[in-house]
């Protein structure tokens, strides 16, 4: 076993840090009242080369290896979980795209991506069937040379403000077997976007798109084979779900290393709180779940480079370091006192911002329900 990362992801890792400590993290707090994205810092992200890591070189990204893509997810989540999700969408879903559309669509867009100048969202969820993802409800009926698209998608990250999305629509019937995926113009006719009122993440941002009769071109089907979209995406699921895995994780790493200076600095009694082991011991603790939920995810794009099976691991990367994260910020906000309980600090914001991942791409239950299929066999889940 190697677990030291390469003198090039090394100077990744530093770059990125540089950036993300002086350019994100000064402004976390300040930017969830904006409720969008900065283009301009997104912008400056991608001069880096953070964005697309493992995408090829030919569309603007740098052609590296899953595992950097989570040393640079790492880095720029432990600043902004919001920013964080650029990397995760241009690495995971802007790498589908750059495999599965069409040339033209793919050297036109899938560099205005990387290069930060364009947003991209991807319609999955539907309001009857956000767990149940095979069982979609939108249509994409035949019309020629042409695709009619009609239907809803809810709880979409980014919806109101890209300029282009991935939608997956029903082209027969069969379940899982059927499901198509479509690139879109979000400002078409026919398309219309609302935006929710979430606790966190609101820079990013979810809301739902409308399609009522959108005129998609068959050249905007992803892939060659009609009704293999489901089976597409579930594939860049693993990488994103271990991307998450990292992405959530982090904010409790800064929580932890500013809790720590806090405890060594507040007085109580005529000592460091931090000499209390009702102080030391639960960030001890913390320290040892993060440790091991870190290594869990750098395994698991270690296997996805490699080509082995990491379905049941990229799952364990999405409930796993999630729940940890949530409980660990929760505990450095106790520790803090009640100057943690006002909006002063940002331990109250991570709280918030990592909780939707408990729920987006996969709620802790179908992760555990995947982990079971992975490792016992269908009979797990009763069939």
């Amino acid at each position: 076993m190697d677990f030291a990362f390469t003198d090039e992801q090394l100077a990744i890792q530093e770059t990125t840090r540089r950036f993300a400590q002086e350019r994100l993290a000064p402004y976390y707090m300040e930017r969830e009242k904006e409720a969008s994205l900065d283009m301009v810092a997104v912008k400056e992200m991608a001069e880096l080369g953070l964005l697309g890591v493992n995408a090829p070189v030919e569309h603007g990204g740098m052609g590296a290896d899953c595992i950097t893509a989570g040393i640079v997810m790492e880095e720029i989540a432990k600043a902004d979980i919001n920013y964080a999700f650029m990397q995760l969408m241009t690495s995971s879903i802007g790498v589908l795209l750059s495999k599965l559309a069409p040339p033209e669509i793919t050297n036109e867009f899938v560099p205005k991506l990387l290069q930060g100048e364009t947003l991209l969202c991807m319609g999955l969820t539907e309001p009857g069937g956000g767990s149940d993802a095979a069982n979609l409800q939108t249509k994409a009926t035949k019309d020629g040379d042409y695709y009619l698209l009609k239907g809803e998608k809810t709880s979409i990250s980014l919806a109101a403000q890209s300029e282009k999305g991935i939608v997956f629509a029903r082209t027969s019937e069969g379940g899982a077997r059927g499901i198509t995926g479509f690139f879109i113009d979000m400002n078409q006719e026919g398309v219309t976007t609302t935006r929710f009122d979430d606790v966190g993440c609101t820079p990013i941002g979810r809301g739902s798109i409308f399609m009522d009769n959108v005129r998609v071109h068959k050249s905007q089907m992803l892939g060659t084979v009609e009704g293999k979209g489901f089976y597409q995406i579930m594939n860049a699921f693993d990488l994103s779900r271990t991307l998450i895995g990292l992405q959530a994780l982090a904010p409790a790493i800064s929580s932890v290393e500013e809790t720590w200076q806090y405890a060594a600095e507040r007085q109580a009694f005529g000592k460091p709180i931090a000499t209390n082991q009702g102080v030391s011991f639960p960030l001890a603790e913390a320290e040892t779940l993060m440790e091991a939920a870190r290594n869990l995810c750098y395994k698991t794009l270690w296997l996805r480079d490699n080509d082995l099976p990491h379905t049941a691991e990229a799952a364990m990367c999405k409930w796993w370091p999630p729940k940890i994260s949530f409980d660990i910020i929760h505990q450095c906000i106790v520790i803090n006192g009640h100057y943690a309980y006002s909006k002063e600090l940002p331990h109250q914001q991570r709280l918030r911002d990592v909780m939707g991942y408990h729920i987006g791409d996969g709620t802790h239950q179908i992760q555990k329900m995947v982990i079971a299929r992975e490792k016992g066999g269908m009979v797990t889940l009763g069939r």
